[in-house]
């Protein structure tokens, strides 16, 4: 089976909480629902870990806080390859509005010194060399640049690793231009790269097609309750979850998706099976609180809703 690195360079704890509607400029009353170690590679590990995959786990955490993640990592299994830097992990809070979308207020964590950065390339680029699939997962920490982050992509692939890149913002507008392996825009930041709206499908698939032709091998464009598309050589396929009830939160919907991706890569399903498992993996994500599948038979119902279709480009 593959050997699977997932990269968090900007690690957090999530305080998930939830209620109806934000009241701006009020005193508003949140449940709480968890206060988790996490940051969006190690949610993927941690989806992939239920899934019974080995992975290890890499990036910067802020040595002042550290227990709870290396608690987790003992904890799960988790091969930590994470680099200690001064200061603390920062503290991102994520409110799902029951009548609305997710509100994330992320703060600042750790600086990454120039030295931290150099050791951090250094080591990575020599261990990542264990590995057949390393998933890049995140935004980027203070003190690292997209130009450098881009750099060190492209040495990543340069070393014949399959490189999963699943980032937002200026990390995913120069992270592109290194062409990973496979690639994971929503629909929002497949919009923010091309610069223009895109209003139907059709278009959607034109301006993923345009990562394809740079050399991007797998474009996966996740579109929350509409879907996902995935393009590759061997065509498009699209992905139809099925309607959730019961949302109680959609904060690692997205890290879940990649987990399921990867299990299906590692596993050497076919791309149709793959992408109906990684949707099915996202759409139970959204019916809890923190990532995770803690039985595989509950996605059972859910796999067979999924529906999958061949697209013509």
């Amino acid at each position: 089976m593959s050997k699977v690195l997932t990269i968090t360079l900007n690690a957090a704890y999530d305080l998930v909480g939830r209620l109806a509607r934000i009241e701006l400029g009020e005193v508003n009353q949140v449940e709480t629902l968890g206060l988790f170690p996490a940051g969006k590679g190690i949610n993927v590990a941690k989806v992939l870990r239920d899934l019974g995959v080995d992975v290890a786990v890499g990036g910067f955490l802020g040595q002042d806080n550290v227990g709870d993640f290396e608690h987790l990592f003992q904890q799960i299994g988790l091969q930590d390859r994470f680099q200690r830097v001064e200061g603390k992990t920062r503290i991102n809070v994520k409110i799902t509005e029951t009548e609305a979308d997710v509100t994330d207020l992320n703060f600042l964590g750790y600086q990454i010194t120039p030295q931290d950065w150099a050791e951090f390339v250094e080591k990575s680029l020599a261990y990542c060399q264990q590995f057949d699939i390393i998933a890049v997962c995140g935004s980027l920490p203070r003190g690292v640049s997209p130009v450098q982050f881009a750099d060190w992509l492209r040495q990543l692939g340069n070393v014949g690793v399959k490189v999963v890149l699943d980032s937002s913002n200026a990390a995913l507008t120069e992270g592109l231009k290194a062409n990973p392996w496979l690639v994971k825009p929503n629909h929002r930041e497949l919009e923010a790269w091309i610069g223009h709206s895109l209003s139907s499908q059709s278009e959607i698939i034109a301006a993923a097609q345009k990562l394809r032709a740079q050399g991007i091998a797998n474009v996966i464009i996740s579109m929350g309750a509409q879907g996902s598309l995935w393009l590759s050589e061997q065509g498009i396929l699209q992905a139809q979850p099925p309607k959730c009830e019961n949302v109680v939160s959609t904060v690692g919907a997205g890290d879940s998706m990649v987990a399921g991706l990867i299990y299906g890569i590692v596993n050497q399903l076919p791309t149709a099976k793959t992408l109906e498992f990684a949707t099915a993996v996202s759409a139970f994500a959204v019916s809890q609180s923190n990532v995770g599948v803690p039985d595989l038979r509950l996605l059972d119902p859910i796999l067979q809703q999924v529906k999958i279709n061949q697209i013509e480009g």
